[in-house]
């Protein structure tokens, strides 16, 4: 028998203060009540160029230097390849390793889905021996593309989401798709089951390209409704204060 996700619901009536993970963006945990849920799962979603792995990583640096355990899974990119990348922040993720800190994993996709099957397998006793608190999957699309029908991609998503719930750790699943699309994003599977959505956009203004965010959804939490335009720094993404106010994205699409 399967058993329900937990939720993470708003009550105005509680008195009890949902529990927040910063993610070490500067200025977007303003935007979301000072962190992301702890033990939520989020998606980071967004096309190519838009940021999305930076993003992963500089909340497990946030994590690390807080101390806590992270593990990375990534379905595309080597160990090498990562590692080398963010040195250009100044993020050692081989001197996290060797402390204890980081456990990095390449996965193909069809590892996942015969983890699932096991429900969790040397995964779940990796988050549980380590004492993992924060998990980055990079990018759960690859996954995605195992089933083939949208049936079988929600039964396989609701599984994942389960599993991931059942870690108590506060997750981030990266997805490389399109930001755009008419339809609303709830009606696909990943998207439904996730707690909060995140979206990174990565536009055309006129001679160059500009980056932006926007948070669709975050259950449990009163989030800010406008989109704010971001850049990739020696440091990291660093977002704008103020909300965007120039021309209409749907224009730049």
């Amino acid at each position: 028998m399967k058993k329900d996700r937990k939720k993470h619901k708003s009550d105005k009536n509680s008195t009890v203060k949902t529990e927040r993970v910063p993610t070490g963006i500067p200025n977007f945990d303003a935007l979301i009540e000072g962190g992301l849920v702890k033990n939520s799962t989020n998606l980071l979603m967004g096309g190519s160029g838009t940021g999305k792995s930076i993003f992963a990583i500089q909340f497990l640096i946030e994590g690390m230097q807080k101390g806590e355990k992270c593990l990375y899974v990534t379905f595309e990119e080597s160990k090498s390849e990562v590692y080398h990348n963010m040195l250009r922040f100044g993020w050692n993720l081989e001197e996290y390793e060797k402390k204890g800190m980081l456990e990095f994993l390449e996965y193909a996709p069809e590892k996942v889905k015969m983890m699932l099957d096991e429900g969790g397998g040397s995964i779940e006793n990796l988050i549980v021996k380590r004492k993992i608190t924060r998990i980055v999957i990079d990018s759960i699309t690859s996954f995605e593309l195992l089933f083939n029908n949208e049936t079988e991609k929600r039964e396989a998503s609701l599984n994942l989401f389960n599993m991931i719930s059942a870690w108590s750790c506060t997750a981030l699943l990266t997805y490389e798709g399109s930001t755009i699309k008419d339809e609303p994003l709830d009606q696909k599977a990943l998207e439904f089951e996730s707690d909060s959505i995140i979206l990174l956009y990565y536009l055309r203004k006129k001679d160059e390209r500009e980056r932006f965010i926007e948070v669709l959804k975050m259950r449990g939490t009163e989030h800010s409704k406008h989109i704010y335009k971001f850049d990739i720094t020696k440091k990291g993404i660093v977002i704008d204060n103020n909300p965007y106010k120039g021309e209409s994205l749907r224009k730049l699409f």
